[in-house]
């Protein structure tokens, strides 16, 4: 009996000591996972917050440009609003009866300072040129000065010009 039972406690801690190394085994292999998976998840961490971060900060910008973009507006809307009231004051039609030419010329000089004006804008410089539309520039070969081949008018000289 001395013996069996002695075998019988052998039998029982060979199993317990085998279950134990299997729970050993499937542990360290599961803590190396989740070691791996932490690591994984505070990397993701990391990027989304400096995402959030970026994304503020982006906001904060996009917030500046667009309230200077809105203050830019109202003055190009209270420009073209000037314009629009000049233009109404302005008799062109007696001004073209009494004196074409000088009207021609004028309106020419004025378009040339507009398109100046939009280019400065727009930040197209023209290469560091500042050069107009061949419509809008000198004809220097024969005939009028004031009509080019094709017959469009192209003078951007002006009896009182207000260029840049």
């Amino acid at each position: 009996m001395g013996m069996k039972l002695f075998f019988a406690s052998l039998a029982v801690m060979g199993a317990m000591s085998l279950a134990f190394g299997w729970y050993y085994k499937t542990s360290q292999a599961r803590i190396s996972i989740l070691t791996e998976n932490t690591a994984k998840l505070e990397v993701a961490v990391e990027t989304a917050e400096s995402s959030i971060t970026l994304l503020r900060d982006e906001a904060v910008k996009t917030a500046e440009l667009q309230i200077s973009l809105q203050g830019k507006l109202q003055q190009a809307e209270a420009y073209g609003d000037n314009l629009r009231r000049k233009l109404r004051d302005l008799d062109l039609l007696s001004d073209a009866i009494r004196d074409a030419a000088n009207l021609e010329g004028r309106m020419n000089g004025a378009t040339a300072k507009l398109w100046r004006e939009i280019m400065d804008e727009t930040g197209n410089d023209g290469g560091g040129e500042r050069s107009l539309p061949k419509w809008l520039q000198l004809d220097t070969g024969a005939g009028s000065q004031n009509s080019d081949a094709d017959g469009e008018g192209n003078n951007s000289d002006s009896s009182t010009p207000e260029t840049n």
